[in-house]
């Protein structure tokens, strides 16, 4: 027995025809088994296989909100940042016998929006790295489907999150005892939670360490935010700089070595993440070092919770552990 033959897959309708049924008879086989006479659903299942007929998992799970499918929306599927974290996620979710959708949202807030329009139909869960998108439009999306945030606290949705007071304050004293005396901090983009955090605690250690501090930025946080970041640099000097994230600290190392200024001889640079390629650059560059991996694992796992059949209510944050990585971006100041 085969198809139609016009090279189209079967359909319910080539199933039921052949099998002498009604469709909806085939769909309640397929989608509630025991609702169907044991003979009648066998000899469906039977044409079915013969004809090449396969269900569509999705559709069927629609209706009922059991898509067995998880979505990780990113800031910038580029971004070294997220590799780790998407294999953490992954695996998590996997072996919990889900499926991961990534979603890049190119560091646009408007594309996040469309993203989680079209989307949020087809999952159970949604994880929000590093968003873009404002508290209240976290909330409305939380609303509809369960939502963990990373990198980012909210008193009312499930976060995960580095301790960006700890990873800052463990760059300014490790700069603060080779000497430095005038930080600047490179800043990111302007709509990062984690941005705002990190300055707020880079200003703390340094009064704390009495050093002089300087904002510097916003900067996109790539390595061509990272080269203007040089040129700002120069202008307004500093014996040492935190930058945002790695790729800034890299772009700006770049950036620096074409206007002649050397690191660490000149200036000393600390980047955050320890994003993979962090030590193949020239000077291997000092950094904090979050657990990404384990990131989008806890993230998952906060997810999976709220899925469960009564689900826990949802605790604070959970605050992953940050350590500095020292290599070769930092000296003595000259």
């Amino acid at each position: 027995m085969t198809s139609a033959g016009n090279g189209a897959s079967p359909t319910i309708y080539d199933v039921a025809q052949a099998a002498g049924v009604a469709p909806s008879t085939v769909s309640r086989t397929f989608s509630r088994p025991g609702r169907v006479n044991a003979q009648t659903a066998e000899r469906i299942r039977q044409v079915a296989a013969e004809l090449g007929y396969r269900t569509n998992p999705l559709a069927r799970g629609l209706p009922t909100g059991r898509t067995s499918l998880l979505a990780i929306v990113v800031a910038d599927v580029t971004n070294p940042f997220f590799f780790e974290i998407i294999r953490g996620a992954e695996k998590t979710a996997r072996d919990a016998g889900y499926t991961l959708l990534m979603v890049d949202a190119h560091e646009s807030d408007e594309a996040e929006r469309r993203a989680l329009d079209r989307t949020l139909p087809l999952v159970e869960g949604l994880i929000l790295a590093t968003s873009r998108l404002s508290d209240s439009s976290i909330r409305v999306a939380a609303k509809q489907r369960p939502t963990v945030v990373m990198n980012r606290h909210m008193t009312d949705v499930p976060s995960v999150l580095t301790d960006n007071a700890q990873g800052m304050r463990s760059a300014v004293e490790h700069l603060a005892g080779l000497g430095h005396t005038s930080l600047a901090y490179v800043a990111g983009p302007e709509a990062s939670w984690a941005d705002g955090m990190r300055w707020r605690a880079f200003r703390e250690a340094t009064r704390e360490t009495d050093v002089q501090a300087r904002r510097i930025g916003p900067f996109a946080p790539t390595l061509a935010g990272g080269l203007s970041a040089a040129k700002s640099l120069v202008k307004h000097p500093a014996t040492a700089a935190v930058a945002y994230n790695d790729l800034i600290a890299i772009g700006a190392m770049r950036g620096l070595r074409r206007l002649g200024v050397e690191v660490p001889r000149d200036l000393s640079i600390v980047g955050f993440d320890n994003i993979f390629g962090s030590d193949f650059c020239t000077p291997p560059l000092t950094t904090v070092a979050a657990p990404l991996r384990h990131f989008g694992s806890f993230a998952v796992q906060r997810l999976l919770a709220q899925l469960r059949p009564s689900p826990a209510p949802a605790a604070g944050p959970t605050l992953l552990p940050a350590k500095l990585v020292e290599r070769g971006s930092t000296a003595r100041p000259a």
